[in-house]
């Protein structure tokens, strides 16, 4: 509990080398997360080498992270499954949309529950939230086979800095007994109010030329043209995949 409480996310790293059989070991204790069906629907790409990391760095916008020691790309996938059914003589059918968020639920469990262990064991994650942004590039440089689909990025390595914290909302905010309760404007201006008070929120406001917090969020980092321009992306990929 107080590992989690205290979590950061990590950047930057030393050149400490982090052991195969620690990441090894880490993702094996990891399969041990819930799991529908208990048909494990994911994989992951461990990526070590330069080469591969230089690959996947545009398709991530060049952040200075993909440069950890150790990339992990979580792909939801149905593929190994499917491929064990057709052995066996069954005909799998998982070919379609619920099959995808069946496959990619089963991964997200799997990518916090390595999140979880590693940082346990000192080491530092970065999520990379563009794994979504351009599938299909990361699906070429990585090679993956039809039914499977990147999920995930995480890169790991062994903190060289010890970042603040970023703010939560207050727990009273998430939390909704039994039933839904919407959010009242006043609801919105209590749960907000710490996010928007802080120096570097109110900065980014400034530098982006922009009144409220929100707009710097709807206009200009996670714009509706974007939005719909990379669904289209994930749509496309997943048409080629064989999920829709």
């Amino acid at each position: 509990m107080t590992k989690i409480k205290d979590r950061r996310t990590i950047r930057k790293y030393s050149d400490k080398p982090v052991d195969e059989n620690l990441i090894t070991r880490l993702l094996e204790t990891s399969s041990r997360s819930a799991t529908m069906g208990n048909m494990q629907l994911y994989s992951v790409v461990v990526s070590r080498e330069p080469s591969i990391k230089s690959s996947l760095s545009p398709l991530h916008f060049n952040q200075p992270m993909i440069n950890a020691p150790v990339v992990l790309t979580f792909c939801a996938d149905f593929h190994r499954f499917s491929k064990w059914c057709e052995h066996r003589d069954a005909s799998p059918g998982y070919s379609n949309f619920l099959s995808f968020l069946n496959a990619a639920s089963d991964t997200l469990l799997f990518v916090q529950s390595f999140c979880t262990l590693a940082e346990e064991e000192g080491l530092g994650t970065c999520y990379l939230g563009t794994t979504l942004y351009n599938p299909e590039g990361i699906i070429d440089v990585l090679h993956l086979p039809r039914l499977t689909f990147p999920i995930s990025t995480i890169c790991v390595g062994w903190p060289d800095e010890n970042p603040a914290q970023p703010d939560r909302l207050p727990i009273e905010g998430i939390i909704h007994k039994e039933l839904y309760q919407d959010y009242s404007s006043s609801d919105i201006d209590r749960l907000y109010s710490l996010k928007e008070s802080l120096a570097e929120n109110k900065e980014f406001v400034r530098i982006n030329g922009k009144s409220t917090l929100a707009q710097v969020f709807t206009d200009c980092r996670y714009t509706k043209k974007d939005n719909e321009m990379m669904s289209e992306g994930v749509l496309k990929a997943l048409r080629r995949q064989g999920f829709l």
